[in-house]
């Protein structure tokens, strides 16, 4: 009996065979280095708050500060963002730049007492405006200009209290170059700048927006948010960063925008920073309590996919558990 002979094909399958055979082979790697770790600061005492939409994720004092951190510290997480919320706010966000500000505080506190913490300040005005927008109003419209002028004083007051890294989130344009310019005449010309520089009119925010108590009073930020139908757009506003002085570039939100990482990724040599928004956060927690997901490997998933698409560094409300699971390895 005559036997055919098969048409030759490559098996793929030969490099899965086992655990230590996949992990031989692996391409993409997360690493706690890797990670970024939101803090909400509040200007009240003796505050540690859930944050209901973001089961996990809490409102701290800053005299509350130190059990987050030991743990932060402990579980081998090196970098924080801070965002602060004040206790009073006007049409001008003057806490964002006051020099005992929450933010101003809370970077103190952690340099004198984790010094080896990189702290990175979000550097906005929504969460210290009574409007909740990211600058100042005149007419129901949000200037740019003059807003830069509040938003250099706020980068200028948080460096002088020790930040690390300055990060911009605000998308008004030319604000790179202000603040760029405003660091060096203040003297500090080594502090980095983290640009938001790709920052799309998103709903992925929605829970955010309660942990930082910044949602707009009218209106949205889609006239200075980017269309999320945009692609294009991202490489023009990026470019704008790079040459006015970026150091590292955001692209916000995540798992939406892989595309967008990649192609920041190809285009730009400089550390590429996604960050893995609140509404990622939630959605995943939701299916997690319903039993609808197993919630570990779907938090490894999203980090790899984030890492895979390009991504040096995550700015994920998950940092502490993909530490845990990176020790358990």
């Amino acid at each position: 009996m005559e036997v055919k002979k098969m048409a030759e094909f490559k098996r793929h399958r030969r490099l899965r065979q086992s655990a230590n055979m996949r992990a031989l082979v692996r391409e993409t790697y997360v690493h706690i280095d890797d990670l970024i770790y939101p803090l909400f600061i509040t200007e009240e005492e003796n505050v540690k708050t859930e944050i209901s939409s973001m089961p996990g994720i809490y409102q701290f004092s800053i005299d509350r500060l130190q059990e987050e951190l030991d743990e932060v510290q402990a579980l081998g997480i090196k970098s924080v963002l801070l965002f602060g919320i004040p206790k009073e706010k006007d049409e001008c966000g003057t806490q964002a730049f006051h020099d005992h500000g929450i933010v101003q505080e809370g970077i103190k506190y952690i340099k004198a007492n984790y010094p080896e913490m990189v702290v990175i300040a979000d550097t906005c005005l929504c969460e210290y405006t009574s409007h909740g927008h990211c600058g100042v109003i005149e007419a129901g419209r949000v200037l740019n200009d003059e807003s830069l002028e509040l938003l250099v004083k706020a980068a200028v007051s948080q460096a002088a209290a020790g930040a690390d890294i300055i990060a911009p989130s605000n998308m008004m344009d030319g604000f790179v170059a202000a603040i760029r310019k405003g660091l060096d005449e203040a003297g500090f010309l080594d502090v980095p700048i983290m640009s938001y520089g790709v920052k799309y009119a998103s709903a992925f925010y929605g829970p955010f927006r309660e942990a930082a108590d910044s949602t707009p009073q009218f209106g949205d930020r889609k006239a200075y948010q980017m269309d999320p139908a945009n692609r294009l757009e991202a490489f023009r506003e990026a470019e704008s960063d790079v040459v006015e002085g970026a150091d590292f570039l955001i692209v916000k939100p995540g798992l939406p925008y892989l595309d967008i990482v990649r192609d920041m990724k190809n285009e730009w040599n400089l550390p590429i920073v996604t960050y893995n928004v609140s509404g990622e956060y939630s959605m995943v927690k939701a299916a997690a309590k319903n039993g609808w997901i197993d919630e570990d490997r779907i938090i490894m998933e999203t980090m790899i996919s984030m890492k895979r698409a390009g991504a040096d560094l995550i700015i994920t409300y998950f940092a502490k558990d993909v530490a845990r699971m990176l020790k358990e390895q």
